[in-house]
């Protein structure tokens, strides 16, 4: 069976599994078109030992755990870099991980520009002068976007019940 048939016989199933991780259809997609490259360079490896749609199936799986853990990993990253603290106490990492959800709603309040420039600057760690590049804006421009982001986030979040009372 050629790459072809294979993407036409599974192609659509596939797309389901990865979106019942990914609650994204178009990552969901995106995953499925690494698998079947994946599956594609590597189909020397392929042992029948499991039928070719098990196989990619857990080929997908796999690849949705990995897509997540990433997305784990900078989403973590990211609030870091955002919200700077030196505590590590167990009353800190609980705290941390009830407040990702409103410091989640917080940034994508924010108007695209300004969490655009929140998430280049302190996930991609660009400065504001690549910032401006890939923007097409002034670098006053990019600063001014992060300082009214930052206030907006401050706004946005002081009402919230933060566990050091």
């Amino acid at each position: 069976m050629d790459l072809g048939e294979i993407m036409a016989q599974h192609g659509h199933y596939l797309v389901r599994v990865a979106y019942l991780y990914m609650k994204d259809e178009m990552l969901a997609e995106d995953i499925v078109q690494d698998v079947f490259i994946q599956f594609h360079r590597k189909s020397h490896q392929f042992e029948e030992r499991a039928s070719v749609k098990t196989y990619l199936v857990k080929m997908t799986v796999n690849r949705c755990h990995d897509v997540l853990r990433k997305q784990e990993r900078r989403q973590e990253s990211l609030f870091a870099k955002i919200f700077k603290t030196t505590k590590k106490s167990p009353e800190h990492i609980t705290m941390h991980k009830q407040t990702k959800g409103e410091i989640t709603d917080a940034l994508f309040q924010l108007s695209l520009p300004y969490r655009e420039a929140i998430i280049l600057f302190y996930y991609e760690e660009m400065t504001s002068v690549e910032i401006a590049e890939l923007l097409g804006v002034t670098e006053s421009a990019v600063r001014m976007r992060l300082k009214r982001a930052r206030e907006q986030l401050r706004q946005q979040l002081e009402d919230f019940e933060w566990g050091d009372e």
